[in-house]
């Protein structure tokens, strides 16, 4: 699952052959993480509709941006104590025995709902880094 910003990556490239790589880098990484809080808002909201102890809610982390394959990236994740991300796939798509989880496809419906907030936000980090 991902979202894509069309039309993002030329600007980045046409914008790091005038400004510089590392310039560019560093706008990129800031609209990564102001996208990335959109969409955990997001998916926090969905997953308050089914919480329990709040465990999976609590454990919800954002990475810090890194390159994969020469694109820029964030991972959202969940790590903790907990170690809630062993069950978090079966909330989304059930099991053979439950498979109507409560919290079936909550993350494609927070990542449905949180696109325009999160090209919104990608886009206004921008706009300010340059």
């Amino acid at each position: 699952m991902g979202v894509e910003v069309k039309g993002l990556n030329k600007l980045l490239n046409d914008l790091e052959k005038k400004l510089g790589k590392k310039h560019v880098e560093v706008v990129s990484d800031k609209a990564l993480k102001a996208g990335a809080k959109e969409f955990v808002a997001e998916l926090r909201r969905q997953f308050a509709t089914f919480k329990d102890t709040g465990a999976s809610l609590n454990e919800i982390t954002i990475s810090e941006p890194y390159t994969s394959r020469g694109v820029r990236m964030i991972k959202i994740h969940w790590k903790g104590a907990h170690e809630r991300y062993r069950i978090i796939h079966l909330n989304e798509w059930g099991t053979v025995h439950n498979p109507k989880p409560r919290g079936k496809g909550a993350i494609a419906r927070a990542m449905h709902n949180a696109e325009k907030a999160y090209k919104r936000a990608v886009a206004e980090a921008i706009r300010r880094g340059f």
